[in-house]
């Protein structure tokens, strides 16, 4: 049985991981940096197009680099790793919360972590979220593991996975570690044995050491400086976002189980310090990303593992799960929605896109699975409602993936752009276009295609408002 789940989660993962090319700014961006390396062999500075890029620490990018190495094509090398490091984690996530919380709780926390939206669509792309909150998490729930049974070895496990996702996101994971030092406050001794110190400081401190050697001031004013304390303190690299941000997007990116969010209110669910631990996970969590002034949806990631923790020990432990398990079934409603808006949304915006009509034939099968939920719950078969719920955001994630994805990549990829350009780049120059767009052409030309008003070619890249470039 837990072989065939494996391999339906490993499926479910990987299938239809190429359908669309690399999107946005930053998937293009890491990959041109990870394949460079590759090439290069300095596994030390990333650069793009030749310029030193201190974003983010070298994580991702050995982790494609690494896949280039092996020999993977343009499109699988960079999503490959962080497809498989989502599935080795909920692996190990599902083994720890069942030595914890026992196999009902561990097996329904599993299926809701792996299914919920945002950390799907996550392990689903090349950026730098999905492998530092499974790291993050990694250490964490061996934190979690080490509070309920002891041991030596477990601090110094927790220190090397810890010291992974700083090499994933900077300095962020150990801002986040504060609940787990604050829950084992009694023992502290332990953590700074000389094992757990010496494991944290070999695995994080080699980079940031010999990055600052060969660049000096400029990476540490460009790593630090920029991008760590100016994006929390002032939003200076992305859009400043309002307090209550994090909201709905923890209400939509936990579809379709967003109303299993409700389960964490149920009086006596805290009583076991284990529940308390993970509620302060989340809860520290979702204070410090409301604080900053800059905001991103997947910076909530980290969080994730905790809730669906606390959901999965929720449901276990409720008389009447029904009431939470049939409104999951009819959020399925909106799949049809979902899949017709996503790819437009992505590339112009959701304010520019046109909601599409209801899907009624869906609607109607949604409301009778939930009618068939309610029933198998309230005669006392609670795992087999809980399935069917777990099948259908199955289905709802694969529909998703044949249904939206040619139409991203017609509409947010540089791919099909760089397909026509191909027979002849030499020919072709590009004007001003959007830089998703931009940094996608460059990965997929290799070698960027000059601007028109450097270079002039006769055949020029132009792109209309709201719209994909064109070759003309």
């Amino acid at each position: 049985m837990w072989i065939a789940a494996f391999l339906a989660l490993l499926f479910l993962y990987l299938f239809g991981l190429t359908t669309a090319g690399l999107v946005g700014p930053d998937e293009p961006r890491y990959a041109s940096i990870g394949r460079q390396m590759a090439r290069s062999g300095d596994w030390i500075t990333p650069r793009l197009w030749g310029e030193a890029w201190f974003e983010k620490p070298p994580l991702l990018y050995w982790m494609i680099a690494s896949a280039h190495r092996l020999g993977l094509g343009d499109d699988l090398a960079p999503r490959l790793p962080v497809a498989l490091a989502g599935v080795v984690f909920l692996v190990f996530y599902w083994r720890v919360l069942r030595s914890e919380f026992g196999a009902r709780a561990a097996l329904y926390a599993s299926a809701i972590l792996a299914t919920s939206a945002l950390w799907f669509a996550f392990s689903q792309v090349a950026v730098t979220d999905l492998p530092m909150a499974a790291a993050y998490s990694t250490a964490m729930l061996l934190g979690l593991r080490w509070l309920s049974a002891g041991g030596r070895r477990l601090p110094a496990a927790a220190a090397f996975f810890l010291a992974l996702s700083v090499l994933a996101k900077g300095l962020v994971p150990l801002a986040l570690s504060l609940p787990l030092f604050w829950a084992a406050r009694a023992r502290w001794k332990e953590w700074v044995r000389p094992l757990p110190l010496l494991v944290f400081l070999l695995t994080a401190a080699p980079w940031y050491l010999a990055a600052t050697a060969l660049h000096g001031p400029a990476f540490l004013a460009e790593f630090f400086g920029r991008h760590h304390f100016a994006r929390f303190s002032n939003g200076e690299l992305l859009h400043p976002q309002p307090l209550w941000f994090y909201l709905p997007v923890l209400l939509g990116g936990f579809y379709p189980w967003s109303p299993v969010l409700a389960a964490l209110f149920r009086p006596g669910l805290y009583r076991d310090r284990r529940r308390t631990f993970l509620l302060l996970w989340a809860g520290f969590g979702l204070v410090f990303f409301s604080a900053s002034t800059g905001k991103l949806p997947g910076y909530l990631l980290p969080l994730f593992p905790a809730l669906a923790a606390l959901g999965g020990v929720a449901l276990a432990g409720m008389n009447r799960a029904r009431w939470i398990l049939a409104p999951c079934c009819l959020l399925f409603a909106l799949s049809p929605v979902a899949a017709a808006v996503f790819p437009h949304a992505f590339s112009a915006g959701l304010s520019r896109t046109d909601i599409g009509g209801w899907n009624w034939p869906v609607t109607a099968g949604c409301v009778l699975a939930a009618v068939a939920v309610w029933v198998l719950d309230r005669a006392g078969k609670r795992d087999a409602a809980a399935c069917g719920v777990v099948g259908l955001a199955v289905l709802s994630l694969l529909y998703l993936k044949l249904s939206a994805l040619p139409e991203l990549d017609r509409q947010a990829s540089a791919r099909t752009l760089w397909r026509a350009v191909s027979a002849d780049p030499g020919a072709v120059c590009v004007e001003d276009i959007g830089r998703n767009w931009r940094y996608g052409l460059n990965y997929y030309s290799g070698t960027p295609l000059p601007a028109c008003s450097d270079e002039p070619r006769p055949r020029r890249i132009r792109q209309s408002p709201d719209a994909p470039p064109f070759l003309e």
